[in-house]
């Protein structure tokens, strides 16, 4: 079999990591400096990267981030109430093993979104499924659901995820219908699996956007009991840029 034939069996196969390296070799006539075991584990590399690639690249697609952001970017000072230390070490992803939530609160502007995405963005690229969704349009998806009867498939959709970012939370007070579900996702994902959630609305008056004090008092406990706050503080990022442009 010749290089040509070996090439497109690699196709066929959709080997397009050992393909393009294969490829590459024969141009620049790499494939005579490597011993045959050598070259065999080259290739082998550079399909194990394409596909890690790939699956990291389908991961953050399916994550659906309102915005990339990156942890390299964020901006940290004392007036934002946000350390640098305390965000690597919130990077490093040791509370996604242990199913711990991490709760953003702050002002409109103040960069909850962009901190959730640039978190959310790290664990797609250590190979979790994340989903990042508006509190609203994830309790307006379930309802609509709930209408086609398609209910316990996006319920299990989310239930799924390695991390949940739920934005913009409590933005809305809650009717019936809303409050249940969001007990029974915390029901299912406390202990079991991950959240983030920002919101502009304290902590303390979470209950009252809730409602139904029996369960909002279960909901906020599941959230509460095994997470980690960070208060955003300071002017709106956006005016700051306003400024400077």
């Amino acid at each position: 079999m010749n290089n040509e034939q070996t090439l497109e069996k690699m196709k066929k196969l959709r080997l397009f990591g050992m393909h393009e390296s294969f490829l590459n070799a024969l141009e620049t006539g790499m494939v005579h400096d490597f011993k045959a075991d050598e070259f065999t584990a080259h290739l082998i590399e550079a399909e194990y990267e394409d596909k890690s690639d790939k699956k990291i690249q389908r991961l953050i697609k399916n994550a659906k981030f309102k915005f990339i952001a990156q942890i390299e970017d964020i901006k940290y000072s004392a007036e934002r109430n946000l350390s640098k230390s305390r965000i690597l070490k919130i990077s490093e992803l040791r509370w996604i093993l242990k199913n711990e939530n991490i709760v953003i609160t702050g002002s409109t502007g103040t960069g909850k979104t962009f901190l959730a995405s640039a978190i959310g963005l790290r664990a797609c690229m250590n190979g979790y499924t994340v989903e990042c969704i508006n509190s609203s349009a994830l309790f307006y998806r379930l309802k609509y659901a709930k209408s086609c009867g398609n209910y316990l498939k996006e319920f299990e959709k989310i239930i799924k995820k390695d991390l949940i970012i739920l934005d913009d939370f409590g933005l809305e007070i809650l009717d019936k219908e809303s409050r249940i579900s969001l007990f029974e996702i915390m029901e299912e994902r406390t202990e079991k699996k991950a959240m983030i959630i920002s919101s502009q609305i304290p902590l303390e008056n979470w209950y009252d956007i809730i409602g139904e004090k029996t369960i909002a008092d279960a909901i906020c406990d599941r959230i509460i009991s095994n997470a980690q706050f960070i208060n955003l503080e300071g002017e709106s990022m956006r005016k700051n840029k306003k400024r400077k442009s």
